[in-house]
């Protein structure tokens, strides 16, 4: 039975915006790769997935780095949950219901499953679906955006704190 994770960076103050806190850091880039080459695959919301998307083609201003995580999240299957999308990229499957398509995966894989969206992350940990709860906090504070829990917050037990690179911490919770 797959692991389901939700994991997004977040700020000191609880919003998620990849694109307000800016690049992470060397170390913390490297890690990610690491995340994302141990994941059986990923799940995505419409809005993740469109942001996600950068990584498909490559382009010329990249470095090492940037083609190693591309060319490794192009070989993870990923699932999309939407209900407006008609299609999705190379090695994506679009799903209308989420909740039923993580309730298969989960039942049918192995390993760990990333989920990435705050909206769909709502629904899936209200359906009993999120197993782990990671929050990549970073040194930043936003003062608005998208929070990373979209509803209210559920019970959750702490589990640990891991220090990556030189500014971020994963902490890590269970329902």
């Amino acid at each position: 039975m797959a692991k389901i994770v939700y994991g997004l960076q977040v700020s000191l103050d609880g919003y998620v915006d990849h694109m307000a806190m800016g690049p992470p850091a060397p170390a913390l880039f490297r890690y990610f790769i690491g995340q994302v080459r141990r994941a059986e695959g990923m799940v995505y919301g419409r809005v993740m997935y469109d942001v996600m998307r950068y990584w498909d083609e490559d382009r010329p201003e990249w470095d090492a780095n940037d083609r190693e995580y591309a060319a490794v999240w192009r070989s993870k299957p990923k699932w999309v949950a939407s209900r407006s999308l008609t299609s999705v990229g190379p090695n994506a499957t679009l799903f209308a219901d989420g909740i039923a398509a993580v309730r298969d995966l989960k039942a049918r894989l192995d390993g760990e499953i990333d989920v990435a969206g705050t909206i769909l992350a709502q629904s899936l940990g209200g359906a009993g679906l999120i197993d782990e709860y990671r929050l990549y906090l970073r040194p930043v504070v936003l003062g608005g955006g998208k929070p990373y829990f979209a509803g209210p917050r559920p019970p959750l037990h702490f589990v640990s704190v891991d220090h990556i690179g030189e500014d971020m911490v994963r902490l890590s919770y269970v329902p």
